[in-house]
């Protein structure tokens, strides 16, 4: 009978020892969650920031002071335009107008069929 009970003894000190590693693992894994949710959170904080930082200096009113400030930009007048007969002359055509079309010939050298994608017209049997 002795002997049983110090088996007993033995299995309840081994089943409350391996109870206590459960606990203290998950403890420990309880705080490394609460860590991370606080790395979020700070990183969440930190985005915000970052986002009304950008906000303001992407604001139009600071841009268009910034503009003024170091850019020497004047208004446009209508008289800036040029008009038509002063615009420089066409640069000279790459293909001579009495040349056959490049790109159609190489269309009408193609089968018909592949380009489209077509099925072929069914043979009569007759």
């Amino acid at each position: 009978m002795r002997i049983i009970h110090l088996l007993v003894i033995c299995a309840l000190v081994f089943a409350a020892s391996y109870v206590y590693r459960i606990k203290m693992e998950s403890t420990s894994r309880t705080e490394r969650v609460q860590r991370l949710h606080a790395q979020v959170r700070a990183e969440r904080d930190a985005i915000a920031a970052l986002r009304a930082e950008w906000a303001k200096l992407d604001s139009p009113k600071r841009l268009q002071g910034l503009a003024e400030r170091h850019l020497k930009l004047r208004p446009i007048d209508g008289t800036q335009y040029d008009s038509f007969k002063n615009l420089p002359e066409r640069s000279p055509t790459l293909v001579n107008p009495n040349d056959p079309d490049p790109i159609g010939a190489m269309i009408d050298t193609t089968d018909q069929e592949i380009l489209t994608g077509s099925i072929p017209k069914p043979e009569d049997k007759r």
